[in-house]
C-alpha cells in the first residue's frame, strides 16, 4: 500500500460500479457488567434528531465545528451533517462549509457556489478523483445546489473550502505567479523555475496524482524543496497567495513522507488550513471529515498519531468544538482492496462491549448526545473515558480495522448517533 493509497483513511481507487459483500464481523468482546446505569445516563441527556436545538447549545461559543462520519460512505452521515450544517447557517451564522478535499477543490466548488460559474456535476467529476472519489455522491451534489441557491438571495454568502493538499490544480500555481508578475516582476521568473515541474505533471487530477506518487524519492524531495523555496518568497504577499503557495508546499512535502509520518502531517496542516480560514476570513466554519481526523485522540495511534481535530483544539482552544458520528450497524461504500473497485458492504452487528452495543440501547431511535453534559453522571463519565471497541471505518474495506478501542468522551465532545445507515449515492 503506497503513500496515495493512504490519504482518506484506507485505499482508494477509481469509482466503478459497486459490488455487494457482507464482512465477517470482528470477534465480540467480552460483555460488560450491566449497563442499565449507564444507558439510564445517557437517556437523561440523549435529545432526539427533531431538537436541533440541541446543537445549537453544543457549538454556542464555537466558530469552527467538526462533524466526523464513521464511514467515508454512508448516507445518512452525510444528509445528517448537511441538516445540521443548514441549521447552523439559519440560527448561528455559519457561512463555510469545510471539507476533506483539496484546497484547489475548494476554490471551484466555492467559485460556483457564490457565483454559479461552471457546471457543478463536471467540477464534482474532474476534481473528486483518486483518493477523493468518494465525494462524488448525490448527497455532497444536494449541498452544494442548496448552497447555490441559498446565495442567490443572501446577503451573507455562504462558501465552501477545502483543507486537503493531496492534490494541486494547475491554476493554483497560476494565481500564485500571476500575482507576482503584476506586483512583484522580479521573483515571477523563479516562481516560474520553481514551480515548472509540478505544473508539468498531467493535467487531470487522478492522473497527476498517480504521476506524483510515481515518482522517486530523489524527486519528491527536489519538488518539496523547490515548493518550499517558492512559498518563502511569497511568503509576505497578501494572505491568500501566501496560503495557496504554502498549500502547494504542504501536498509536495506530504509526498515525500510515508507512514506515521505522512498523517502526522497532513492532519497538522489540515488544521492549519482550517484555522487561516477562520481566522483570516472571520467566518464560522463547519468541518467535515472521517471521525478519524475530526477528534482529539485516534483509534489507530500507530498510523494516525496526531489529529487534525487535537491540532485545531490546540490553536483554537474551545472555540473547535468536535461532533462525532456512532452506527449501530448498516451498509457503506468503501474500496476493495481485492478487486480494485467501490463496494457496498455492512458492518455486521456490533460486539457486545462495543460503544455501540450500549449506545443503541437509549430510547431514541437516532439521537444526539452531548458527552460534556452526560459524564455529569459519575457511571457514564467512567464509561465515556474507557477505550472499548469502537466502529472506526476506513475507505478501504479493512474489517480488523473496524473496531480498535476508542474512549469516545476523550474524542469528542458530542456525538450523533444513528441506529441503522445505507451506502451514499454515487453520481
Amino acid at each position: 500500500m503506497n503513500k496515495l493509497s493512504l490519504l482518506t483513511f484506507g485505499l482508494v481507487a477509481a469509482l466503478a460500479a459497486p459490488i455487494l459483500a457482507t464482512p465477517a464481523h470482528a470477534t465480540s468482546a467480552k460483555s460488560d457488567k450491566s449497563d442499565k446505569g449507564v444507558v439510564a445516563g445517557l437517556d437523561r441527556y440523549a435529545r432526539p434528531l427533531s431538537d436541533l436545538d440541541a446543537l445549537s447549545e453544543m457549538t454556542r461559543d464555537a466558530s469552527i465545528v467538526g462533524i466526523g462520519e464513521v464511514t467515508h460512505g454512508s448516507k445518512e452521515l452525510f444528509t445528517v451533517r448537511n441538516r445540521m450544517f443548514r441549521h447552523l447557517v439559519s440560527n448561528q451564522g455559519f457561512t463555510t462549509i469545510a471539507l476533506e478535499a483539496p484546497w484547489s477543490a475548494g476554490v471551484r466548488l466555492d467559485e460556483y457556489i457564490r457565483t454559479g460559474k461552471g457546471d457543478l456535476r463536471t467540477i464534482m467529476r474532474e476534481d473528486f478523483q483518486q483518493a477523493y472519489g468518494f465525494w462524488q455522491t448525490k448527497e455532497w451534489m444536494d449541498l452544494y445546489t442548496w448552497m447555490r441557491e441559498y446565495n442567490r438571495t443572501a446577503r451573507h454568502k455562504l462558501r465552501v473550502m477545502g483543507f486537503d493538499m493531496g492534490d494541486v490544480h494547475p491554476d493554483q500555481y497560476r494565481r500564485v505567479i500571476a500575482w507576482a508578475e503584476k506586483n512583484k516582476p522580479a521573483i515571477a521568473p523563479e516562481l516560474r523555475r520553481r514551480y515548472a515541474d509540478l505544473l508539468a505533471l498531467p493535467g487531470g487530477t487522478a492522473e497527476r496524482m498517480d504521476a506524483l506518487a510515481a515518482l522517486p524519492a530523489e524527486r519528491h524531495k527536489t519538488l518539496a524543496e523547490n515548493a518550499e523555496a517558492a512559498y518563502r518568497l511569497v511568503e509576505k504577499a497578501p494572505p491568500i497567495v501566501a496560503q495557496e503557495a504554502r498549500v502547494i508546499a504542504q501536498m509536495a512535502t506530504l509526498y515525500t513522507l510515508d507512514g506515521p509520518a505522512m498523517h502526522r502531517h497532513r492532519d497538522r496542516s489540515m488544521a492549519e488550513n482550517t484555522w487561516w480560514w477562520n481566522r483570516h476570513t472571520g467566518l464560522k466554519t463547519v468541518a467535515a471529515a472521517h471521525n478519524g481526523h475530526i477528534g482529539y485522540v485516534s483509534a489507530w495511534p500507530d498510523m494516525y498519531p496526531v489529529t487534525q481535530g487535537a491540532h485545531l483544539r490546540a490553536m483554537a482552544g474551545k472555540s473547535y468544538v468536535a461532533i462525532g458520528t456512532t452506527i449501530h450497524s448498516g451498509r457503506f461504500r468503501a474500496m476493495d482492496p481485492k478487486t480494485g473497485k467501490i463496494g457496498v458492504f455492512d458492518t455486521g452487528a456490533p460486539g457486545t462491549g462495543s460503544s455501540e452495543h450500549t449506545l443503541d440501547k437509549v430510547r431514541h431511535r437516532d439521537y444526539l448526545l452531548s458527552l460534556r453534559q452526560a459524564g455529569q453522571n459519575p457511571a457514564v463519565r467512567t464509561w465515556l473515558d474507557t477505550a472499548r471497541p469502537t466502529y472506526t471505518i476506513p475507505a478501504t474495506y479493512m474489517p480488523e480495522m473496524f473496531t480498535k478501542p476508542l474512549a469516545l468522551g476523550k474524542a469528542y465532545d458530542s456525538l450523533i448517533h444513528l441506529h441503522r445507515v445505507k451506502a451514499a449515492d454515487p453520481l
